[in-house]
């Protein structure tokens, strides 16, 4: 009988854990819907940018600027690059912060360069705190619900180190949604822009057979367009990271429920095997109780007649 008590607690509490997996999968589906409404508004403006950006490449290909500074005469340890590692505020999303984290390590300590960390995201500032690594800068907001006011506050900060000569190339470490079911980490430059690469691009541009004039110049243009192609990009991985975590922590609940279900089958008929096993142990001991009375009947009515 105990036996079947704690099969049975074990059932129930099995079903009281498979409500709260079914809710964060519902939750993570609301906040990955949201974020890629909110992302596909705010894209046709950055996708401009771009466009226009191109456009300039490609009507002045010889243009110097300190956007595009790649800083060559820089080399090996002489170099620093600025890592912003994008992680969740908790867990329970797979292999989402273990991938993610992975990649950033494998950036800091295989590059010759130095490395100066910013962290978005609980998960890894308590990695790396407990890791003893220092980190240059926390962007101590939630990872949750990202913004572009975020996104322009991350990127002042690594602009303006930038402009001072403090970092020579930035990188966002974030992951990418390939599709549905599966994602990958990456690691996107978003300082200096890819100029030679840009060039190439911008050489099989459509024309449009209009003259660009620069007012006041092609540089002030530049320095107005970049910073925002900047906050572009940071703000796409922000989001693209969010909605990775979102999606990774519905499989993984997914994953969860169907365990659930499977173990409550396999409860299920260990408790009816159980179950079936003491009923028969009861009918059995009633039969067994009920020869030995009629036994003991039999022998009273044979004493009587002796």
């Amino acid at each position: 009988m105990a036996n079947i008590r704690e099969i049975s607690g074990r059932i129930r509490s099995i079903r009281d854990t498979m409500k709260i997996t079914n809710a964060m999968y519902m939750i993570s589906s609301t906040k990955l819907r949201k974020a890629k409404k909110g992302h596909e508004g705010n894209l046709p403006y950055f996708e401009e940018l771009s466009r226009m950006y191109m456009k300039i490449i490609r009507s002045t290909p010889d243009i110097d600027n300190i956007y595009l500074d790649e800083r060559t005469e820089k080399k090996g340890a002489d170099r620093t690059i600025a890592l912003i590692v994008v992680t969740a505020d908790k867990g329970l999303a797979g292999s989402y912060n273990h991938n993610i984290l992975g990649l950033a390590e494998q950036l800091m300590y295989e590059s010759e360069a130095n490395a100066r960390l910013y962290v978005v995201g609980e998960v890894g500032r308590q990695y790396f705190a407990g890791k003893k690594v220092e980190m240059a800068g926390q962007f101590k907001y939630s990872a949750q619900n990202p913004s572009l006011h975020r996104a322009r506050l991350m990127s002042e900060v690594i602009i303006d180190e930038y402009k001072k000569g403090e970092i020579d190339e930035a990188y966002i470490v974030f992951t990418r949604m390939k599709n549905s079911i599966s994602s990958e980490p990456v690691a996107m430059r978003v300082l200096p822009l890819m100029y030679e690469e840009d060039v190439q691009e911008a050489s099989g541009f459509p024309a449009d057979g209009t003259e660009i004039n620069f007012l006041p110049s092609v540089q002030d243009v530049l320095n107005n367009i970049i910073p925002d192609m900047v906050v572009g990009d940071i703000y796409s991985a922000l989001v693209e990271s969010f909605c990775s975590e979102q999606n990774d922590r519905m499989m993984a609940m997914d994953t969860a429920n169907k365990n659930a279900k499977a173990m409550i089958h396999e409860l299920s008929i260990e408790y009816n095997r159980e179950r079936q096993a003491m009923i028969t142990q009861e009918i059995t001991e009633v039969i067994a109780g009920a020869k030995a009375q009629k036994k003991k009947k039999a022998r009273k009515e044979a004493g009587r007649r002796g």
